[in-house]
């Protein structure tokens, strides 16, 4: 179990699960809806069962790339911890799972329970044909915050779609930072990433520019919805979290990469969520 937990990096949850109870608990605040712990855990489990998949299946397809790559040669594939079969039959039955789940939720969430799959397993190919990997990773993520409120509500609701679009370009924008460790292996492996294409110092102007669009859904978001206190404290705190990251990482010097990467995002994440949902609970 902590192998296929390392494999998955479990703790990685901690970036889309937070936003996936913005959306549920919008949901289950909005006029005729009530609360339903049956309904809670169902989305829970398909998070986990999704993200699962994703991650397991980016790690069986990417396995002799991270062989030959020293920062990625020691993951569990390659370093022959857990096989390529018993990787790739993870992945298939934590879909299976997550299609399972969403049987029980409502038709629409089962009926796109498979493209949703099919977006978040397919980004692990991008990285080699384009360099806007980065934007499909981010655009599987955004899906998490519209999603959950489709478990309640399915229907189209203005306030996700900002919700999931600075999810959006949150999520790519720290990804380039990430891939930037990567710049000479994958120009000499032909794979595609925006620091390989451009160059890092370029790049982090890239995930810059999409952090600032990042920032600003985030304040257009609270006057959209006239929200209170309690979300401007949880907003001020994610924005400066993501200056924070780029003061963090420089062109000339990497070494905090996985700072700005995991514990500043994880940070953000969580304490957004908790503002914006007690600013919709009070």
């Amino acid at each position: 179990m902590k192998k296929y937990l390392s494999l998955v990096k479990f703790s990685h949850t901690i970036f889309a699960l937070p936003f996936a109870l913005i959306g549920f608990t919008f949901a289950v605040t909005r006029p005729n809806t009530s609360f339903d712990y049956k309904l809670l855990l169902l989305v829970l489990l398909c998070m986990v069962f999704a993200r699962n998949a994703a991650m397991g299946f980016n790690r069986w397809a990417d396995a002799k790339i991270d062989g030959k790559n020293p920062r990625t040669a020691v993951r569990e594939i390659p370093a022959g911890k857990i096989s390529s079969t018993s990787a790739l039959l993870f992945v298939a039955l934590n879909c299976l799972a997550f299609i399972a789940c969403t049987v029980f939720i409502n038709p629409l969430c089962l009926l796109l329970s498979v493209p949703f799959l099919a977006v978040i397993l397919g980004y692990s190919y991008t990285k080699r044909f384009t360099s806007l990997s980065h934007f499909v990773l981010g655009f599987g993520l955004a899906l998490a915050p519209y999603g959950a409120y489709l478990t309640v509500r399915p229907e189209w609701n203005t306030t996700m779609f900002f919700v999931s679009l600075l999810v959006f370009t949150w999520v790519s924008g720290f990804d380039i930072i990430y891939a930037c460790q990567d710049e000479q292996f994958d120009k000499d492996n032909q794979l595609f990433s925006i620091p390989s294409y451009l160059g890092i110092k370029r790049a982090l102007l890239v995930s810059t520019i999409t952090h600032v669009f990042t920032a600003l859904l985030v304040v257009v978001l609270g006057l959209y919805q006239q929200f209170g206190f309690m979300y401007w404290i949880g907003a001020v705190l994610f924005i400066l979290l993501l200056v924070y990251q780029h003061y963090l990482v420089k062109p000339t010097d990497l070494s905090k990469v996985n700072l700005a990467f995991f514990t500043t995002n994880g940070l953000g994440s969580v304490v957004f969520a908790l503002c914006f949902i007690v600013e919709i609970l009070t």
